[in-house]
């Protein structure tokens, strides 16, 4: 009689030994898995601030959309940036770029911050979808959101949301004392030299009622100006 088959006793593995690659098919491998796209979002639970900390917010339109830096929608923007104002949430300065914002924004802590773009992305998607004839997402699902917890955060990205075309088209946007008509160049306060309104684009901005609010955090509305204050000309880095 021919004896027993000895079965091969299971061993759980530690998790530590599990995500050892073996050469063998199956299990875990590095970098195994769908791969990120550029300038994809992170889905990790966004974390907590507290109120003294401005945020640098990026919102992207989804694939295909429509170019919203179109000159005949700012107007448009610029009215959901006023209505979306909240006594704990507020848009300090901005930029409209192709097929992304950058915002500068004050609130009181994620909830406030979560809330405050949600009122935000749908009002303005509603605006530029009924403007623009078209129906569907406009945005993607999830912004980035960067806490700037120091002066020189503060001013480095202050200018390179309102000289962010300077950044990317220097030539282009190269004449002196440019300001950019996308963002909220014409009501910053932190220009080191008056703004001269020498076109008429100029003139009739600077004449607008600011979209956006002024700071009451230290970092926005005093802090970075320490550091400086900033020229038309300089180049974000």
């Amino acid at each position: 009689m021919a004896g027993k088959v000895q079965r091969k006793r299971h061993v759980q593995l530690s998790l530590e030994s599990a995500r050892k690659p073996e050469r063998t098919h199956g299990g875990w491998r590095p970098k195994a898995g769908r791969k990120k796209k550029p300038g994809s979002i992170s889905h990790d639970t966004r974390p907590e601030f507290a109120g003294r900390f401005p945020q640098h917010v990026t919102l992207r339109t989804v694939e295909g959309a429509p170019n919203i830096a179109a000159d005949w929608l700012q107007p448009r923007i610029r009215a959901v940036i006023r209505e979306s104002h909240k006594p704990d949430f507020r848009i300090v300065a901005y930029n409209v770029l192709g097929n992304h914002l950058h915002l500068v924004v004050e609130a009181a802590g994620k909830r406030s911050l979560a809330r405050g773009m949600q009122g935000f992305e749908i009002r303005l998607a509603k605006r530029l979808n009924s403007a623009l004839k078209r129906t569907g997402k406009l945005f993607e699902d999830r912004y980035h959101a960067r806490i700037l917890t120091t002066p020189t955060q503060v001013r480095n990205t202050l200018r390179y949301v309102l000289l962010n075309r300077r950044h990317h088209a220097a030539e282009k946007y190269a004449a002196k004392n440019w300001i950019d008509p996308w963002s909220s160049a014409a009501w910053f306060d932190g220009w080191k030299r008056p703004i001269i309104a020498d076109t008429w684009w100029k003139k009739e901005l600077v004449e607008l009622e600011s979209p956006t609010r002024p700071p009451i955090t230290w970092l926005l509305s005093t802090g970075w100006k320490r550091l400086g204050l900033i020229d038309f000309d300089e180049r974000p880095a």
